[in-house]
């Protein structure tokens, strides 16, 4: 079920929440019946998989309760082993063997495995409870609270990876009570439907025609490559910023805070900092149950660097199986070293902080070496990977757009004299895209982000120390007039359902 639905806006979510805020004096029931839901919820994407994922929950808080009475480490790796069995048996088991059969040549096969939905994320929830409590970090709960805990449907599908800490407490006492979480909650929410649909799905029809153009026997050349790239930059952004403000809106709705996922990553100084603000849950869940486990940056220079290429590669593994998210991720690990190098030498010689250009060009670079990951992460195999990036490279050609050439006047003419090319581009673009590029640039990269506009409400939890942004949210006429036409628009354009990009990985 998709939170961009007709049936999850007017049957789904209604229904939940009206019989909830009955049953909310009634704390045990209350939870039960938001499991419950949260289970059909799941179920109605494929409801032979609500058993799998019943059968991981009873499994787990079985070996957690286990770990918390005997405190063995040989109970840990064991529930360790079956949660890794699991992810690797539904999500890696096609890829390992097709890459062992082009290898060795060993003509193996094996029956197509689907990926259940969210299994990444319900997993990585529980492998950092069972760490958890073997650490002694957590007290017994009841099974309730831990059912809702792991299928709770705000979070279910994308995200964000929730810890025990911050969830628990708010179950078992039923979260926060008052007014403002109905128009918190649903303003958020808008504001995450209206990126969805306009924005985000808005921009995807620019994104395909290049990214499918090798496949086809096309290779898109400077303009259309990074058009391509650009557009997919933007479409990934608003889509992963629309299902993180509608996941918080919605739980909002039940008084239930949610960790902050996604914090305007485009204005990131560098690259430490974009991974400050994107996916800020499951960087968390890296740093604090791999990275540091691997040892972090205690035992020297070299050994944290390794570590950081390590959790990186883990991390792209994480996000799919296939060569392209493994290279996304060690992409990454070679910006996190060279940006961590960068600082060191920085202190080592005595550079001073940056100015107002340093934290320009900063930017800048820290925007462009992400582009070129997301080529990657987009791309369907290496090939077409390498397609587009010789493109923005200019390798397969720099033909100028034929519609600019009117508009350009004695410029254009100025450039053909000097040897440029105007021209049908190999995949063909409009200005019109262009333009809408531009225009969704410059939200991601300037505008404030939900969560400072609301900051005075505390939309969400962990959110970084900021000032406020001049633009502030509150419950008045003009801000609920805004909510609803965000709404309004976004429930008239909502033409067919469209899965969130998260719901892949």
């Amino acid at each position: 079920m998709l939170f961009n639905s007709q049936i999850f806006l007017f049957g789904f979510l209604p229904v939940t929440l009206v019989v909830y805020l009955l049953l909310r004096r009634e704390k045990e029931f209350a939870a039960g019946w938001l499991a419950f839901a949260s289970l059909v919820f799941y179920g109605y994407w494929n409801f032979s998989y609500v058993w799998l994922l019943l059968f991981s929950i009873v499994a787990n808080y079985s070996f957690g309760s286990l770990i918390a009475k005997s405190g063995k480490k040989g109970i840990l790796v064991a529930g360790l082993s079956f949660n890794l069995a699991l992810l690797g048996y539904y999500k890696y088991a096609n890829f390992f063997v097709s890459n062992l059969d082009h290898l060795a040549g060993l003509d193996l096969s094996m029956a197509k495995v689907a990926l259940p939905l969210g299994i990444s994320f319900f997993t990585f929830t529980q492998i950092a409870f069972l760490m958890d409590v073997y650490r002694g970090e957590i007290r017994e709960y009841r099974f309730v609270h831990y059912l809702l805990f792991v299928t709770y449907f705000p979070h279910l599908i994308a995200g964000p990876v929730l810890h025990h800490r911050e969830m628990m407490p708010q179950f078992e006492t039923g979260g926060r009570t008052g007014y403002d979480n109905y128009s918190v909650g649903l303003t958020i929410f808008f504001i995450g439907l209206f990126k969805k649909v306009m924005l985000a799905d808005g921009i995807s029809a620019y994104v395909a025609p290049v990214f499918g153009a090798h496949a086809s026997g096309i290779e898109p050349t400077f303009f259309d490559a990074w058009l391509g790239a650009l557009a997919y930059t933007c479409q990934l952004y608003f889509d992963f910023s629309a299902y993180s403000d509608m996941a918080i809106g919605i739980s909002r709705l039940f008084g239930i805070v949610l960790p902050v996922n996604f914090y305007s990553p485009y204005q990131s100084l560098n690259i430490v900092d974009f991974w400050r603000r994107w996916h800020m849950t499951l960087s968390r869940f890296l740093r604090d149950y791999l990275y540091i486990p691997l040892g972090g940056n205690r035992k020297g220079k070299e050994r944290r660097y390794l570590n950081l290429m390590v959790t990186m590669l883990l991390g792209g593994l994480w996000h799919g199986a296939g060569w392209t998210f493994v290279l996304w991720g060690g992409l990454h690990g070679i910006y996190l070293v060279a940006n961590h190098g960068w600082h060191a030498l920085k202190k080592r010689i005595g550079l001073p902080s940056m100015g107002t250009f340093g934290r320009f060009s900063g930017r800048a670079i820290t925007f462009l070496s992400v582009v070129v990951g997301w080529v990657f992460f987009r791309a369907d195999d290496l090939d077409s990977a390498l397609s587009v990036l010789k493109g923005m490279a200019g390798w397969n050609g720099v033909i100028f757009p034929d519609f600019w050439l009117p508009k350009w006047g004695a410029f254009g003419q100025w450039l053909i004299a000097h040897g440029a090319h105007f021209g049908t581009t190999a995949t063909p673009v409009s200005g019109g895209e262009f333009n809408w590029v531009w225009i969704l640039l410059v939200i991601a990269w300037f505008a404030p982000n939900t969560y400072r506009i609301m900051a005075k409400y505390e939309p969400a939890l962990n959110l970084p120390k900021e000032n406020f942004s001049k633009l502030q949210w509150n419950p008045n006429a003009l801000w609920l007039a805004i909510a609803v036409l965000l709404g309004f628009f976004s429930i008239i354009h909502m033409n067919k359902e469209s899965e969130f990009l998260y719901f892949q990985f």
